[in-house]
Formats: structure tokens, sequence, C-alpha cells
């Protein structure tokens, strides 16, 4: 196996969404170092943003079976909507796909469904929290987050109240979010939900407010720290445990390099973390050799599947003639934006690996390819197709079994960008 290409594969699929038309050449042209120094350099830089969809506050549901019930709702599925091919086109042409792959990911970590939000503006404001952050601060965004209306309705920060506390969100910021399982008491989970009492949220908006009357004012004690805390002083000093920064070292690299491999104790992303810097932590992962380990395979959920699929083929999501259809594919294959099964965000590698999977991959890679204008691949004499196809969609290389597949349809374009897209090399990250 090439190294050179393994590596360079892995930067753009691993550290991105994959590479459009011609990049993938480019980058094994400049070679390995130049790819790392471009990816570490955005660490620090802002992408492009397409321009905000308009969310307009829908105001309080109305009273069932009252008229303006059904203009409520078709509203409210059309904001959702908007939102999700706004997303997902900003995923497939932001310019620093290191950005857009963060918040890709913080959107697992945060997980945050709009099944329970039910509104479109609180998850775009939080879609903005993420993207403020990503390559930020970590102790500045766990505290923004604490104040994210969406996130507090998800996890009922309204119902944690002096009289009546809700350990729902003190709980998950500790287990899943700052700290991970294990690293806390259960006395430090109540204590936290005393912290964080009396705050509501207006639920259309997501903005949140305190009420001083449903706040517990008394002194708490969290991981041996006693006082009277404000949430924010409370989260910096989770944020302040060692456990943090091995703990989100950890989320990183079984996000970004293996999910089979644990993360060595010792590992440089680690003390990288110190400050609580995200770009130095991901930097660190980028400069290391482990994207470059066999072992440490990946597969692409389906989002990111689809995503470099559209990259590749240079689709527009939004421009894609059906919706319905697109989100009818997204949600056989089990994963729609906005819409994670549970606060522990999504399954990754072989959940994402079944018959039935395979099945509408095939369904949908068939019906994007027929979307594609696929010109360049046409105009290539058949023989050359396949060889383009690992260029085009920065594969390492075909196994000896792909390319014989791929060759006994060389001469169908539409059918041979399928059958590549499809395959093992394009799904997993080998």
């Amino acid at each position: 196996m090439n190294q050179q290409r393994l590596e360079t594969a892995r930067l753009f699929h691993r550290f991105g969404f994959g590479p459009k038309p011609g990049e993938f050449s480019a980058a094994l042209n400049a070679g390995v170092g130049a790819k790392k120094s471009e990816l570490i350099s955005n660490t620090s830089r802002t992408g492009s943003v397409l321009p905000a969809p308009v969310m307009l506050d829908l105001g309080k549901r109305p009273e069932a079976n009252s008229p303006d019930v059904l203009e409520f709702s078709k509203a409210l599925r059309n904001q959702n909507q908007i939102l999700v091919l706004w997303w997902l086109d900003q995923m497939v042409q932001g310019d620093n796909q290191l950005q857009e792959k963060l918040i890709w990911f913080w959107h697992g970590h945060w997980a945050t469904s709009i099944g329970k939000v039910n509104y479109a503006l609180p998850m775009f404001n939080q879609l903005e929290t993420f993207r403020r952050n990503a390559l930020g601060d970590f102790r500045k965004f766990s505290q923004e987050m604490f104040a994210d209306g969406a996130l507090q309705i998800w996890l009922d920060g309204g119902e944690n109240t002096v009289k009546a506390p809700n350990e729902n969100l003190s709980r998950e910021m500790m287990e899943l979010f700052v700290l991970g399982v294990n690293r806390y008491t259960e006395t430090d989970v109540k204590e936290l939900a005393r912290a964080f009492t009396g705050y509501q949220m207006v639920r259309s908006t997501g903005k949140i407010v305190l009420n001083p009357r449903r706040r517990d004012a008394g002194a708490v004690t969290v991981l041996g720290k006693t006082g009277v805390f404000t949430p924010d002083q409370v989260i910096s000093h989770l944020v302040d445990q060692e456990n943090c920064a091995k703990f989100i070292a950890e989320r990183v690299w079984y996000r970004f390099i293996s999910s089979a491999n644990p993360l060595p104790v010792s590992h440089s992303a680690i003390s990288a973390f110190s400050q609580r810097d995200i770009s130095k932590l991901v930097a660190a992962f980028i400069s290391s050799g482990d994207v470059a380990s066999s072992e440490n395979s990946m597969v692409k959920s389906p989002v990111e599947w689809f995503v470099a699929v559209c990259r590749a083929l240079e689709l527009t999501p939004s421009l894609l003639p059906s919706f319905s259809k697109l989100n009818g594919y997204l949600d056989k294959l089990a994963q729609i934006p906005l819409s994670p099964p549970n606060v522990g965000g999504w399954p990754v590698d072989e959940a994402w690996l079944s018959s039935a999977s395979a099945q509408f991959r095939i369904a949908f890679a068939t019906w994007l390819s027929g979307q594609a204008k696929l010109t360049a691949l046409i105009e290539l004499a058949p023989e050359r197709r396949v060889n383009y196809l690992a260029d085009l969609l920065g594969v390492v290389e075909w196994s000896p079994r792909t390319t014989f597949a791929l060759r006994e349809v060389r001469d169908n374009p539409q059918r041979l960008i399928t059958l590549a897209i499809c395959s093992p090399e394009y799904v997993v990250s080998v």
C-alpha cells in the first residue's frame, strides 16, 4: 500500500468530508507535510459561511384542533427542512473543511435532537454556538452550551428547581460532555444539579432566563470544591479537572483516529489540551503519525458518506430534486442531521455496515449519480476510468475484487460511479 496515498486520503476524509475534484491529486503532488500544514493553519481560521436561513420565532404552538394548528405545523416542517438543507450545503461547500468536520463532531458530542426541541430556531442557534467554538476555548464552549436553549430543553433544564431538582443536565454535563464515565460520584451529580437550578427557557427561541425563586442559593460541593457557584463558575471547575483533558482527547481520538484502539495514556494530544484550546488538541492529532497507522481504519457515517459524495460529484444538497427522497434515504441509513437517537449521539464504525444499509446505500448512490454531471468521466477512455475515480474520491487503492467489479462496468459511467462510491474502499477509510 502506498503510504503517502493512505495518509493523504485519511487527512481528507477524517479532518474534512473528502476531496473535491482535483484536490486529492494536488495534495499528493504537494506532499503529506503540506496537507498537514494546511490543516493545522485552518485550526485558527474561520471558514466561509453560506447566508443564514431565515428562522422566525413561530411562537407558542396553537391549541390542539384550533384553526391555526395546520399552518403552524406547516411552517415548523418548512423551517426544519430549510435548516437541514442549509447545514448540509454548508458541509459540502464550506471552504474550511476542518471547521465543518468539527462542527459535525460537536453535534454528536453535545447530541441534541430537534425531535424533542421541536423548533428549528433553537437548533440553529446551537449550530452557531458550535461554529463559534468548534476550534476554540473548551471552557468558554462548555459555558455557552449550558446557556444553550436547545440543550436545556433536551435535558429538562427548565424542570430543575430548588424544590424539585432534576439531574439530567448535571449528569450528562459530567458523564458525556466534560469528564467521562466513572469520573464523578452520585453526590457530585446531585450537588451540580443544585448549582444548575432556576433557569427557564422560551421554547420557540431557546432564550434562557434566570428565575431567582426557582434557584437553590445554598453552597454546594462538587468534585471536592465547596461554594455558592454560578453555572459558569462550576463548569469552569469541571473543565479544570485533569479528567477533562483525558476525556476530550479520548473523544476526538475515538471519532477522528480510531474507535477500535484506545488513546495511548501519554499521548501528546492530552498535554496539548492543557489550556483547553481545542485547536491545539486537534493539531496534535494531525501532526502525529497515528492517522497513518494501518490499524486505525474507520467507517464513514451515512452523513459523512453523503457529504463526501456531494463534494466529489459537485452536487448541492438543497438543489437535489426531492427533499423527501433525500430525507428518506438518510432516514433508512439511520442518520439525519439534528436528529441523533439519544444524548449519547450516533454509533460508529461497524454499526453502519449491515446488509440492509448496503442495499439502501446502493439505491441512494444510484439516485445521486443520476443527478451528477459525469462529463469528465465520460470523456475519459474507459481503461483510464477506474484509476481516475480513485483520485477523484481520494481512495488509497482498489482491492483486486473491487477493481474487477469496476472494470466490468467501466463502459457505463453512471453504474461505474455508483459502484465506486459504494465500494468498501470508499465507505471505509482503510
